[in-house]
């Protein structure tokens, strides 16, 4: 009988050693004997950590310039052109805003100009609030509160008030727009709303774009932990994006945010991969297989994606997403590891080795 359990012993052993890769084992193949291109992988020298994805197209960059241009020489209807042109595709409609919010960071005479000679415009009452929103945030930065100096507290909780203030009298002027509610349900956040009045604003932001993406983003933030939610109920509501994204919308990308924030909490490598998370990881994967690939959103959102998957134990799915990725490597997670070149084509590589289908 020992001798039986000797060789038995041996033979498990022998099966082990010949079938399990250690993490140290695992790093030195993928940096000594990992091959991208025999997996359909761009060469590691190609790797480009400045981009999450490509850049956007020339004729994307030349319109921007030209309404950049025309409203820091003081016209603004180039402007307001740009945002009325996307009708009421809601979530482009927002990206637009923000550009342009961006734009009267550095000036914003022009906006003041509009919203004199157009007191009717949503749009440039939306983007006065959402100035408003940003100079409060900026000035308070985005450290946790116990860390915010006592004046710039003050000084941000002063102004929050006059943004709130500013998107609920542009809601007005539009009933049928969502972009004040995104600009409330962030601010709402800001001036600490009990979950009780902080549902309507919700509530009123969906009754009008059910899947607006920023919106949602804005959601998860106050449902986190560190704000007025719960890990529980974070996922809950990241969860129900993923049920409730229609085909062609990034939303069930926010999954992959509150995991990204279980990430930064607990300051392990990712959450405990349960099979429920396991499962919801496909249902994201398969919902982001529709996006169309010029969506900006995108690559950023693949990039966490490959990760989790990677951590996930799917590593047939984590190597699709770092095919689709290609030579792109500048965003979270490899940016917050100090060298994301390496950290990149680390994890790519041991998805490589442990898939089934290389």
């Amino acid at each position: 009988m020992t001798l039986f359990f000797t060789i038995l012993t041996a033979t498990l052993l022998a099966w082990l050693g010949s079938t399990f890769v250690g993490p140290a084992r695992l790093a030195a193949w993928a940096r000594d004997r990992f091959v991208p291109a025999d997996y359909g992988l761009v060469p590691r020298e190609q790797l480009d950590p400045r981009r999450a994805g490509p850049a956007m197209p020339v004729y994307r960059l030349k319109e921007m310039q030209a309404i950049a241009d025309a409203a820091w020489e003081g016209d603004w209807r180039a402007a307001a052109a740009y945002v009325e042109a996307a009708g009421q595709d809601w979530d482009e409609r927002w990206s637009r805003l923000e550009f342009l919010q961006q734009l009267a960071e550095d000036g914003d005479a022009w906006l003041d100009d509009w919203r004199r000679a157009q007191p009717e415009s949503c749009a440039a009452a939306t983007l006065h609030a959402q100035m408003l929103l940003h100079r409060a945030w900026e000035i308070r930065g985005t450290e946790y509160a116990h860390k915010v100096p006592a004046e710039r507290m003050r000084r941000f909780r002063e102004l929050l008030p006059a943004s709130m203030r500013a998107a609920q009298e542009a809601a007005q002027l539009a009933p049928h727009d969502p972009g004040p509610w995104v600009v409330m349900v962030t601010a709402a956040r800001g001036l600490q709303y009990s979950p009780e009045h902080f549902r309507p604003l919700w509530e009123g932001l969906v009754a009008r774009a059910p899947h607006h993406y920023a919106g949602h983003w804005q959601a998860l933030q106050y449902w986190c932990a560190k704000w007025y939610g719960s890990n529980k109920l974070m996922l809950e509501f990241a969860e129900r994006a993923v049920r409730y994204a229609p085909a062609g919308s990034p939303l069930a990308g926010i999954y992959l945010h509150a995991l990204n924030e279980l990430t930064e909490r607990s300051g392990v490598s990712a959450p405990r991969m349960s099979r429920r998370t396991k499962a919801l990881l496909e249902d994201v994967a398969r919902s982001l297989h529709q996006v169309p690939d010029d969506d900006e959103r995108l690559p950023r959102l693949r990039h966490f994606l490959a990760y989790y998957l990677g951590k996930a134990g799917r590593y047939d799915a984590a190597l699709e997403q770092f095919r689709l990725i290609g030579p792109w490597c500048g965003a979270e997670p490899w940016t917050k590891k100090g060298d994301p070149v390496g950290a990149f084509d680390l994890a790519r590589g041991i998805a490589a080795k442990k898939a089934k289908a290389g």
